[in-house]
């Protein structure tokens, strides 16, 4: 990246202008304003993603006050009246895709040292976080008689927690129905909790030569064939090869599985997992569910770090463009950070580039030269958790 650009414009080269026009030619808008491009759109709301803006009088304030806006590459005027026109009505399927390509760049730098458990299989977590709404705002989202709320599905890879699937749908979805959205992919490991127990598609997994590690609920119906030896000292109770015995159960799954039960010495909780693969040792599968909590603080990060519990327009077309185009802001530092082998956390790394957005120091030495290990943050959107 050259000396001499902003920093904001830097994390944004990562946007290829070509791929970019690519997508807005897949969903073109009815009515587009002359004024303000989509490509004028995806920087303002970037730009108010990074720099933690609060709404749309907010971006126009900071925006139409700067001095760089041609430098940042947005040529448009930007108002509230553009943005919220654009947000209402340019499709935000354009930055579904626009984050399909950054998904793709992201996983070709992350490989499986950024793991937590070696295997030469792929391994997924599959969950979904709730996100709370106002009814009398959002009356699409349907969620309970007296509450509106959306729900974010998400497939993550554990190699460096990067989201390759997202589906954005009202809250009242229960979450065992995206598994019909998924193409499981053979030979790959999906780690779930109970609440994707439903045996007809965890067979439809199986079928398809994918694995998976799921919770089992304490109701679970079965008669152990097999049994064997376990090292108990390190938590580890039982691994059994089992047959479902009740009367649907096992016509909705008709082949064996394993249970593997694990109980936590530091909590004493009793953790009971199945999985459909019988080559891994009991010790892995317990790892492979524990390394699940990747994606509790993926969301936990994005909803502290980025704008998606607070919305700049109440139709469901800007709320979903407003999250799509926050996930394609972290993916972007999640690959800056690779591509610079930067130390720090995605934390620490989006809060430096926030504050020195129209600085012009080249990023990499912006980032590994400011000593910030020890220099407490006061901001409610920073995080601290193990880098990822």
């Amino acid at each position: 990246m050259n000396d001499g650009r902003l920093v904001f414009t830097q994390v944004m080269d990562l946007v290829h202008r070509e791929e970019f026009d690519r997508c807005l030619k897949l969903y073109p808008m009815t009515r587009a304003s002359r004024s303000f491009s989509g490509r004028d759109q995806f920087l303002s709301m970037a730009f108010a993603q990074m720099t933690f803006r609060e709404g749309l009088r907010d971006i126009e304030a900071c925006l139409r006050g700067s001095r760089h806006l041609y430098a940042m590459g947005i040529r448009g005027r930007v108002t509230r009246t553009n943005l919220a026109y654009a947000n209402e009505n340019r499709d935000w399927r354009v930055f579904a895709a626009l984050a399909q390509l950054l998904i793709r760049k992201a996983r070709r730098l992350y490989g499986p040292e950024d793991r937590d458990v070696r295997l030469d299989e792929m391994v997924y977590a599959l969950d979904s976080t709730t996100i709370d709404l106002c009814l009398s705002l959002f009356p699409w989202a349907n969620f309970r008689k007296n509450k509106a709320a959306i729900k974010m599905h998400t497939l993550i890879d554990l190699c460096g927690s990067i989201p390759v699937f997202i589906s954005i749908t009202e809250g009242r979805t229960h979450d065992v129905n995206i598994l019909d959205e998924i193409t499981p992919e053979p030979g790959s490991i999906y780690v779930m909790d109970r609440g994707y127990i439903d045996f007809a598609r965890l067979y439809q997994l199986h079928h398809a030569r994918a694995y998976f590690v799921v919770r089992a609920k304490s109701n679970l119906n079965f008669y152990v064939a097999q049994s064997r030896p376990v090292d108990r000292s390190g938590g580890l109770r039982c691994d059994q090869t089992i047959r479902l015995k009740g009367a649907r159960s096992k016509t909705l799954y008709p082949s064996t599985l394993r249970r593997v039960t694990f109980r936590d010495p530091e909590t004493g909780k009793r953790l009971v997992f199945l999985t459909n693969h019988f080559g891994l040792s009991a010790e892995t599968v317990a790892s492979l569910y524990k390394s699940r909590w990747h994606i509790e603080l993926f969301f936990k990060w994005i909803k502290q770090n980025l704008r998606i519990k607070a919305f700049f327009g109440t139709s469901e077309n800007a709320v979903k463009t407003q999250i799509w185009i926050a996930i394609c802001v972290y993916l972007l530092v999640a690959c800056l950070k690779k591509i610079h082998q930067i130390p720090e956390s995605l934390g620490r790394i989006l809060q430096v580039t926030s504050v020195n957005a129209f600085q012009k120091d080249p990023i990499n030495q912006l980032l590994t030269n400011i000593d910030i290990s020890n220099t407490p943050i006061e901001s409610s959107n920073q995080l601290m958790f193990k880098d990822f």
